[in-house]
């Protein structure tokens, strides 16, 4: 069997930046054991599969830890996979996901994903979370992941948590955040629970963290920098309960599978 695979660097305008993720786009669905053989196999934080469904594409988002109910480089590089190569005069694609119906429009270079916004709880700031992050929060809240607040720009590019002390925390990333000068907010996500030490650029978790800062500066489109070694460049805008989130592509690879 050969199926075709794409690397796409997403939330950047030039490869080697962003956050890197494989798409399959395929006929049918693989076994399960197989998806993850291929997904371990890439070792990106992400490969998202997607199978053409009636008007839609179904598509899984896969870490090498597992399968994951939401993920936004990985749905912005399919997004690019199926309007550069598979419907090339498609201007919106619709996916079927554990996280219901996402629709992605091509606005020039720029591909808009039509998210949910994550309910954000305020949590206590506990010593075990100062010790993982190696410094203290000023503020903490749960939604599907823990978000913390920092003091500080600086401390966010300069952060080195404990990998094993984050598996101790509550939620499934850790997603740190502090204003920022040249973006309104820079951020960083670690994952340890998913097997990806660090996410060089999270959509899902701007789904904290772009709610957060619109609440706490009074607007409603933001932008965003995450501050990882690759670094990515993150538009949003939010409407309710949903952010509208942007981001740029870049192609890094084609390849063909074989199994």
């Amino acid at each position: 069997m050969e199926i075709k695979q794409y690397v796409v660097d997403a939330f950047t305008d030039k490869v080697f930046g962003g956050n890197p993720a494989a798409v399959c786009v395929m006929e049918q669905w693989l076994p399960d054991e197989l998806i993850m053989n291929i997904t371990r196999e890439n070792n990106l934080s992400e490969t998202a599969f997607a199978v053409r469904e009636k008007d839609a594409y179904r598509l899984r988002w896969f870490t090498p830890g597992g399968e994951i109910d939401l993920c936004g480089h990985a749905t912005l590089a399919t997004a690019y996979v199926i309007t550069r190569f598979i419907e090339p005069n498609a201007t919106e694609v619709s996916f079927e996901t554990l996280s219901g119906t996402l629709k992605v429009k091509k606005k020039g270079d720029l591909f808009e994903m039509d998210f949910p916004a994550y309910d954000l709880k305020a949590v206590e700031i506990t010593q075990q979370m100062i010790d993982a992050i190696g410094a203290k929060p000023l503020e903490a809240y749960m939604g599907r992941d823990l978000l913390c607040v920092m003091d500080a720009e600086e401390t966010i590019r300069t952060l080195h948590p404990d990998q094993t002390k984050l598996l101790a925390l509550d939620g499934l990333l850790l997603q740190v955040t502090a204003k920022g000068s040249d973006f309104d907010c820079v951020s960083r996500s670690f994952a340890p629970k998913c097997n990806v030490a660090e996410d060089p650029v999270c959509g899902s978790g701007h789904c904290h963290i772009f709610p957060f800062w619109a609440d706490r500066l009074g607007k409603a489109e933001l932008t965003a920098y995450q501050a990882s070694p690759r670094g990515g460049i993150l538009y949003g805008k939010l409407d309710g309960d949903r952010v509208y989130m942007s981001g740029k592509a870049a192609l890094y690879a084609e390849s063909v599978i074989h199994v």
